[in-house]
């Protein structure tokens, strides 16, 4: 889960100026947390208390109005009568990370993915996006090697996870579809070797920076073990004291333990 914050603030300076290198700094100047790391945090204190995901995820999404929300998900935010409204963006997979620490076997990750996601993002592709995410987790945690994974979620989700980055990158370009950003931020972490250089591999893209370096830098974590101390103290320093306490109670409960 911190893997995905700190992806999420390592990626937040390069949305508005994408580059297509992994050679940049990690914590570049301006970088902050944004919606995907609040959207983070908010499944997890769902888990945590067990909530309704939309009541945590309004909750805390409207304690922070300023993180960068998109503008169908705003409007779900300040609404009196909040609906789901067939999105099929990249929110539902970004924030879907806790999912897949929390629950201990494929159906029951796959069934609280979908919950996660269907309170704003009910479309079929926004469900499969949040789903392939927190299945990836799982896996990864559980210990099951990478052509696995790779191979478990083709067959699922109908993916095409053989491309390279270096077919990907030259003509990728923003895209805030879960189609057309989930495949290519698992495939970052599919060619990465560490959780840094799985993050570098999502920045290099060009894309959706914040968000696929969250996605992939979350399966990163699940697979490698926790993040080095100087990345958690990053993440640490830019989080409110509110959000910090619940990634600190969800890493202590579902994550320090395993």
């Amino acid at each position: 889960m911190i893997g995905a914050i700190a992806g999420d603030i390592i990626g937040s300076v390069y949305e508005a100026a994408p580059i297509k290198s992994t050679d940049f700094p990690l914590f570049g100047p301006g970088c902050r947390f944004t919606d995907d790391s609040v959207l983070t945090i908010a499944v997890a204190r769902a888990i945590l208390e067990d909530r309704p995901y939309g009541a945590s995820i309004r909750d805390l999404g409207q304690r922070y109005p300023r993180a960068g929300y998109g503008y169908s998900f705003y409007n779900w935010l300040t609404s009196p009568d909040p609906r789901p409204y067939h999105s099929w963006g990249n929110g539902s997979a970004m924030r879907v990370s806790p999912v897949g620490y929390a629950f201990e076997t494929r159906q029951a990750v796959l069934d609280e993915a979908k919950r996660s996601a269907e309170c704003t993002h009910n479309h079929p592709e926004g469900i499969k996006g949040a789903q392939s995410v927190a299945l990836a987790v799982f896996l990864a945690r559980k210990g099951v090697d990478k052509e696995r994974i790779r191979t478990e979620l083709e067959r699922r989700f109908g993916y095409d996870l053989r491309r390279t980055l270096d077919t990907i990158r030259p003509l990728y370009t923003f895209d805030v579809s879960c189609q057309g950003s989930v495949p290519e931020s698992i495939i970052c972490f599919l060619e990465g070797r560490d959780w840094e250089s799985t993050v570098r591999n999502a920045v290099s893209l060009g894309g959706d920076t914040d968000t696929m370096a969250c996605i992939a830098g979350g399966i990163a974590e699940a697979l490698y073990g926790p993040v080095a101390a100087e990345v958690r103290d990053r993440v640490r320093n830019a989080l409110s004291d509110e959000l910090w306490q619940t990634v600190d109670w969800f890493c202590r409960r579902f994550v320090q333990t395993r």
